[in-house]
This record gives structure tokens, C-alpha cells and sequence, in this order.
């Protein structure tokens, strides 16, 4: 059986109503989505929260700190 496009990895891209939704846990912020890195960057707390098989991972632990 032929592998299918289904099957393949494919970059995956956060639903725009979700991320209207979702706020930075820290400062209550809107959040910006880096399809590239897979993450959701609070300018105002300096992190970005990762995404994990589509799923925001809204920790504050889990959150990379943004460097200026």
C-alpha cells in the first residue's frame, strides 16, 4: 500500500478562533502564533509558549524566555 499525503508530516497550523481565544497566562495579553517555531509569543511576559502536536502548552514553566 502506497503512503498517503494524510500520513505525511505536515506543518501544522493553529485554528485563527483559538488563537483569538487564548491569552498569556502571565499578563492576560494577546498572543502572537510563529507557524515556524510552533509557538505562541507574549511580547509582554518575554515568552513563548510552546505548541506540542497541535496543542498550546499554556505554562508559564513550560514557556521559553524571549531574549531582546
Amino acid at each position: 500500500m502506497a503512503e498517503t499525503e494524510a500520513s505525511q508530516p505536515a506543518e501544522r497550523k493553529l485554528d485563527r478562533k483559538l488563537l483569538e481565544l487564548l491569552v498569556c497566562p502571565v499578563t492576560k495579553t494577546t498572543l502572537e502564533y510563529d507557524a515556524e517555531k510552533q509557538e505562541l509569543i507574549s511580547r509582554a511576559a518575554k515568552l513563548a509558549y510552546p505548541i506540542r502536536n497541535g496543542i498550546p502548552i499554556m505554562l508559564a514553566e513550560e514557556a521559553r524566555s524571549l531574549e531582546d
